[in-house]
């Protein structure tokens, strides 16, 4: 089967520090190698992988701002179009605008649905639903009015995800800082319950992290360490304590709660969007309906057994259960086609 992934420009495949839709394109390329495949990465040319790669783009476009994003994936889409023969099936992560191509190839494309940023992509969606196959990251990130091939959570490899059982006392935000995340509403938890927070991630919204977010940090209770790498980034999801996910909107999955659960950390989570399909209340984490509740939650950690958390997402999220269902999903994709 030769395959081509089609992954987003806007960050390096996989990403150098933020870039989820990215990672999980990586994940799914590098897996399908692994099963023998022949595939072909469509990303930026500083990209990282075993495939075959092609790109247009030399760098992501969050990183060379000299040029225009629109210009760069219209380049980065009609690159693969134009070769699209040479492939029996597409697997599209850069969201609604390669549709407007399905119609003029012959070769079939899934869609990984990775999120809706607004109603106003529906359309798009709604326009290629009889003719295309889409997938979801959740069951509960689903408009009601598209067709679903399947839905199929994201996994990833537990060997990179160091196991570590003794906890440090620290709470730990991971995530891009914005309001949509609650890294506000983190910061309270934390203080309330007298611990230390770590905050990591991209600050998404510079207004935000001024006001409501940097005013707090003083490098004691609360600290900073900025959009740290995979590297740093894993060694502060095994010692944390818990990882804190007070979301403020429907998140559509949240890969940074499966790495915790894959590291043994619990996690503590807002009720809100996909957080019942990740995490198994009081087994993993806990599942609360606003700070006061997580707040309470906190001292009762000790409770959630570290190998449980791990357990959990190598069964629920592994990258040979995620690259088994997407394999058994282009199957049924191209012989439909056919």
């Amino acid at each position: 089967m030769k395959i081509a992934v089609l992954s987003p420009i806007a960050w390096r495949t996989p990403p150098e520090s933020y870039g989820p839709w990215e990672q999980v394109a990586s994940n799914i390329c590098e897996g399908l190698l692994a099963r023998g495949m022949d595939v072909t990465l469509f990303a930026t040319a500083d990209s990282k992988t075993g495939a075959k790669l092609q790109s247009t783009a030399a760098l992501p476009y969050e990183i060379d701002k000299r040029v225009d994003p629109k210009v760069e994936e219209c380049l980065h889409i009609s690159n693969l179009m134009e070769q699209a023969h040479h492939f029996d099936i597409i697997h599209n992560h850069f969201d609604f605008l390669p549709l407007t191509y399905s119609a003029l190839i012959s070769t079939p494309m899934i869609t990984t649905i990775h999120g809706f940023s607004s109603p106003q992509i529906i359309p798009v969606y709604k326009k290629y639903n009889n003719s295309s196959a889409y997938v979801s990251i959740s069951d509960s990130d689903r408009a009601n009015e598209l067709n679903y091939l399947t839905t199929i959570y994201h996994g990833i490899d537990p060997s990179v995800f160091q196991f570590q059982d003794i906890k440090e006392e620290y709470l730990l935000f991971f995530g891009r800082i914005h309001p949509d995340k609650g890294t506000h509403l983190a910061i309270e938890i934390a203080q309330r319950s007298k611990h230390r927070l770590v905050i990591a991630g991209l600050i998404q919204d510079t207004v935000y992290f001024e006001e409501k977010i940097e005013p707090s940090i003083n490098g004691d209770t609360v600290s900073y360490v900025g959009n740290v790498g995979p590297g740093i980034g894993r060694k502060l999801l095994a010692a944390a304590k818990a990882l804190l996910h007070p979301i403020c909107f429907e998140e559509p999955f949240g890969l940074s709660v499966l790495e915790a659960m894959m590291s043994g950390t619990p996690v503590i989570a807002f009720d809100r969007g996909s957080m019942r399909e990740l995490v198994k209340d009081g087994v993993t984490g806990y599942l609360v309906k606003n700070t006061d509740e997580a707040v309470e939650k906190v001292t009762v950690l000790a409770e959630i057994a570290p190998l449980n958390c791990r357990l959990y997402a190598q069964e629920r999220f592994s990258l040979q259960s995620m690259v088994d269902n997407y394999m058994e999903a282009y199957k049924k994709v191209i012989q439909h086609k056919s």
